[in-house]
């Protein structure tokens, strides 16, 4: 079973978001995402510092040795800052997706977005029927 942390919130597209005690989303893909896709070779987030962001809209890719998978933001906002860590060390998305192998910060633009996201127990059960 995947390791569902639940401080966290979840998207269908298996990105996680970690609410910040400054107001701000860390963004990363899910354990799940990460052990579907094998081994993570490169990262590629096609978005910068003060960029905008949708939820929904695509923000960039990650490769692995089984594929290419999108990357989805979960909520809309401003983009405060990008893991530019992953350029040298892709891998932490495999072996630490919710700590050094985060994506994105991003500044909410509607605070309320993060609760519409999945809890850890809807998340859960999404896998299942998946």
């Amino acid at each position: 079973m995947s390791n569902i942390p639940s401080n966290l919130r979840y998207t269908k597209d298996h990105e996680w978001a970690r609410l910040e005690s400054d107001g701000t989303v860390v963004v990363g893909i899910t354990d799940h995402a990460a052990n579907t896709l094998g081994d993570i070779t490169f990262v590629d987030v096609r978005v910068a510092s003060g960029a905008q962001v949708t939820a929904g809209a695509l923000f960039g890719t990650v490769d692995s040795v089984k594929a290419v998978s999108d990357l989805y933001a979960p909520v809309d906002g401003e983009v405060v800052e990008v893991n530019g860590e992953l350029d040298a060390s892709p891998e932490d998305v495999n072996t630490d997706c919710y700590g050094d192998g985060w994506m994105l910060r991003i500044r909410p633009s509607d605070a309320a977005s993060f609760e519409r996201l999945l809890t850890a127990a809807q998340y859960e059960a999404f896998l299942k029927e998946d």
